[in-house]
């Protein structure tokens, strides 16, 4: 009886020692998901030329201090931010939509606190002084299923002195000319890399935009490309895993 009992007790503890593993590679995940680093996929072209829809993007969550956005589902455990940062202008954030919680959106931060932003006849302006930018090249881009038109690329220096670049449709675009913008205490304004094809803090949410986001609403910083597939690659198409790739986009660091 005895050797029994011995032999139904070690299958037993066997699967006891593998839940316990799992459980445990799953606390670890997520706390490395909630306090170190969280991937993102870019799903659209807004952030052209920086980030491709595709880029498959690391995303550090330490630089502005953790809110309940840094955890899965956004549990409303606190309010603001714990060791909060705040977040410089240049930077690469990802964010919680304001108006839709449940959704992760990628922009560049323009705007802080206190300050003025407006679009003026195509050019930005940040506290009523034009933003340094200079014409690097014109290039041919899709911007569509067979649709293809001239982009002119934009080398653009903000005041912190931090420079990038964006894509510019020309003049007369919907978003070129703009009210001027102050950002209320605790908020930060965004915009997109691709000027003209982005739905940002520019456009008010009840159009579908973002508007100002809370400093809540900060996930993490965007800071490098890890991997890039084009569009079309589909875990449902093992092919397009391979096929897809975008090889030259590895390990691309983010300004």
């Amino acid at each position: 009886m005895t050797e029994t009992s011995s032999a139904d007790s070690a299958p037993k503890s066997e699967t006891i020692e593998v839940v316990k593993t799992v459980v445990y590679a799953l606390l670890i995940a997520l706390v490395v998901r909630v306090i170190i680093f969280q991937p993102v996929t870019i799903p659209s072209a807004s952030m052209e030329p920086n980030l491709y829809e595709g880029d498959y993007v690391y995303v550090s969550k330490y630089d502005y201090g953790w809110s309940k956005h840094s955890i899965p589902l956004s549990p409303p455990l606190w309010h603001g931010r714990i060791f909060e940062h705040q977040a410089k202008r240049g930077d690469i954030i990802v964010f919680k939509l304001p108006r839709d919680p449940k959704v992760d959106y990628i922009k560049r931060l323009i705007g802080l606190p206190g300050d003025r932003i407006q679009m003026k006849n195509d050019q930005l302006y940040v506290n009523d002084k034009l933003i340094k930018h200079v014409s690097v090249e014109i290039v041919q881009e899709a911007i569509g299923e067979g649709i293809v038109r001239p982009v002119e690329r934009i080398r653009e220096t903000n005041p912190d002195g931090r420079t990038y670049l964006t894509n510019d449709f020309g003049p007369d675009q919907p978003l070129d000319n703009t009210d001027v913008f102050v950002v209320p205490e605790g908020y930060y304004f965004f915009m997109g890399d691709n000027r003209d094809n982005s739905l940002d803090s520019r456009v008010p949410p009840g159009a579908g935009g973002v508007g100002f986001v809370p400093a809540e609403n900060l996930v993490g910083r965007a800071r490098m490309v890890l991997l890039s597939w084009s569009p079309g690659a589909s875990i449902f198409k093992p092919w397009t895993w391979v096929l897809n790739l975008r090889p030259s986009r590895f390990g691309k660091v983010l300004h």
